[in-house]
């Protein structure tokens, strides 16, 4: 098969819906042999169908990720999705929240990242792409405390991994998107349909604050991955990329 990822392999973590998926189907598209993983069975499973080797994975987990590393093989590239976004301030954040939203948003790119790097480093070749945001280290967004606090965490930890593995042929990068319209965005509208007066009020709320006027797409985030996944950008490293429909200008 041709295309820009022909012969790469691929680990992509939260595949069944959102970013994850479209990217894990950008890059099959383009010739990768994708490994779509996700705590969801059915809702990975469905890539099946696509062609997409799945397996189910709660990157909570570290036996798991270990074992899942150990069945996927060596990769050559890595897409680090897994997220959850809370809407709290400093003033509601609770010790549960901080502890679940650190483990989940950060402590599972390292343990998944540690799992693969070995191999990469044996092969002298890798690209890691993590998913952050640009409310992070970029922004800060109202009601985003800990989501902003751990994405600006998931910044840190990429340019950690890509200065200790430069000059080892393997590079590491982050996304930081703006608003995507998304099933987790659709969670969130639903949230807030309350205070807003509906869920039309609340979507529109979500698309105000976009410069452009409108939600991007997963395929749109996807199509970033697939670059930062493929040859064409061996330079780049180190970068915390905003997609962000102009939302930090």
């Amino acid at each position: 098969m041709t295309g820009r990822l022909a012969g790469k392999r691929c680990f992509v973590t939260a595949a069944g819906q959102g970013i994850g998926r479209a990217a894990a189907l950008a890059m099959a598209a383009e010739g990768a042999t994708v490994i779509a993983t996700d705590r969801d069975a059915h809702k990975v499973g469905e890539l099946g169908a696509r062609g997409l080797t799945h397996l189910p994975l709660d990157v909570l987990d570290d036996a798991a990720v270990e074992r899942a590393a150990r069945e996927a093989g060596p990769i050559d590239v890595l897409f680090n999705c897994a997220g959850f976004v809370h809407q709290n301030t400093i003033l509601t954040c609770t010790d549960e929240d901080w502890d679940f939203g650190f483990a989940l948003n950060v402590r599972a790119m390292w343990k998944v990242a540690r799992a693969f790097i070995p191999g990469m480093v044996e092969r002298g070749r890798g690209s890691i792409v993590n998913m952050s945001s640009a409310c992070s280290s970029v922004k800060g967004a109202p009601n985003r405390f800990l989501y902003g606090t751990t994405k600006a965490a998931v910044i840190g930890l990429t340019k950690s991994i890509a200065t200790e593995y430069v000059g080892q042929g393997i590079r590491c990068n982050c996304l930081c998107p703006g608003t995507v319209d998304t099933p987790s965005l659709h969670e969130r509208i639903g949230a807030n349909a309350a205070a807003a007066g509906s869920l039309e009020a609340a979507r529109a709320a979500f698309i105000a604050r976009q410069a452009m006027g409108r939600l991007a797409t997963a395929e749109e985030m996807a199509a970033l991955v697939v670059y930062l996944a493929a040859e064409e950008s061996a330079f780049v490293t180190g970068q915390a990329i905003v997609i962000d429909g102009g939302w930090t200008l």
